[in-house]
């Protein structure tokens, strides 16, 4: 998987309708929740974008510290459904605390990670606080990486 990273400006048309596209297919079609996803946030965010054979198959979108959380932060995560369990979460979840690393010099970093994937980031050094809660129907809890 070839990972870039771009903000809103270096995205073309075609590839931006893509992420939206492929946003789209997982959060709202396969795990049927119905939410804006065009938040006016995208605006302000790194993209993270894996491509397979010119195909979008990962993607996140990152955010400075006061951007979304008072720290860092990484949303958005997704792998498209033909394309897991080959690592790819695990290498876009990497370029993305990397990219963080690198343009925002940060290393404090907050998601809202859906209950079921808590271990997948403890694997990348997040730790769970707080109490689990319900976002766009769907439980999520906060997790911090220091």
């Amino acid at each position: 998987m070839e990972i870039e990273v771009k903000n809103f400006e270096e995205l073309s048309t075609k590839e931006l309708y893509e992420l939206l596209q492929l946003r789209s297919e997982v959060f709202v079609v396969e795990q049927d929740c119905v939410y804006q996803d065009i938040d006016g946030k995208d605006e302000r965010a790194l993209h993270i974008l894996g491509w397979e054979d010119g195909k979008l198959v990962a993607y996140t979108r990152c955010f400075k510290a006061g951007d979304y959380f008072d720290e860092a932060s990484i949303g958005r995560v997704l792998v498209r459904e033909n394309y897991r369990k080959l690592g790819y979460g695990h290498e876009i979840t990497k370029a993305s605390i990397n990219a963080i690393k690198t343009n925002y010099k940060a290393d404090k970093i907050k998601i809202s990670a859906q209950v079921y994937l808590v271990i997948f980031y403890e694997s990348h050094g997040f730790k769970t606080y707080g109490d689990r809660y319900l976002e766009d129907g769907i439980p999520h809890i906060a997790m911090v990486r220091a």
